[in-house]
């Protein structure tokens, strides 16, 4: 992939353009086994405790997803124990100590929505297909990735355990005590 002009980056991300399909070229080129119904799961709270795939995740993968910059994209905002990437994002919090942070259902509710948590987000919903502006027509109906990509990604970062500091905001902290229970379909 050709390199990326940070200043495109941030205002696609800014836009939300990535959000909505940008980069989906490269995506569908590498086969495309994301469907247009989502599996149904329940938001609990702050959280979606339980996995989206019954397949075993491996956070190998996710870690693969997470590095990528034209699948998972993270690293166009956020940073974290990638030595070997040169340019790492500083628009949202380091993923070191993700795990240390949040369980593993709430970083899952953070992949699959993060608008859920925080409503002006500018973090792409991963696994959502509907309510989206300006999506590529080859992806319409389609999430960014699919429940077993989400859960390899949500084992990885439960992984990065080291430099646990406190969430930077209340937003990103636990849910207010009585937050609703939602069912997603």
């Amino acid at each position: 992939m050709p390199p990326i002009h940070a200043l495109r980056v941030c205002a696609l991300v800014l836009s939300g353009a990535w959000a909505t399909g940008w980069g989906s070229d490269a995506l569908a080129a590498a086969g495309d086994e994301r469907t247009s119904s989502l599996r149904a799961y329940r938001i609990v709270g702050d959280s979606i405790p339980q996995p989206l795939s019954e397949l075993s995740p491996d956070p190998v993968r996710g870690r693969a997803i997470v590095a990528d910059r034209q699948s998972g994209m993270c690293l166009l905002c956020h940073s974290g124990p990638f030595p070997e990437e040169r340019s790492q994002g500083d628009l949202a919090p380091s993923l070191d100590g993700a795990g240390a942070r949040w369980s593993a259902g709430q970083l899952r509710l953070r992949i699959v929505d993060s608008r859920r948590i925080v409503a002006d987000s500018l973090m792409p919903s991963y696994y959502r297909n509907d309510g989206l502006a300006r999506v590529a027509p080859s992806w319409a109906g389609k999430p960014v990735l699919d429940a077993a990509q989400v859960e390899d990604v949500v084992a990885f970062l439960a992984t990065l355990r080291g430099a646990a500091n406190p969430p930077a905001s209340p937003a990103q902290g636990p849910a207010a005590p009585g937050a609703a229970t939602q069912e997603r379909r």
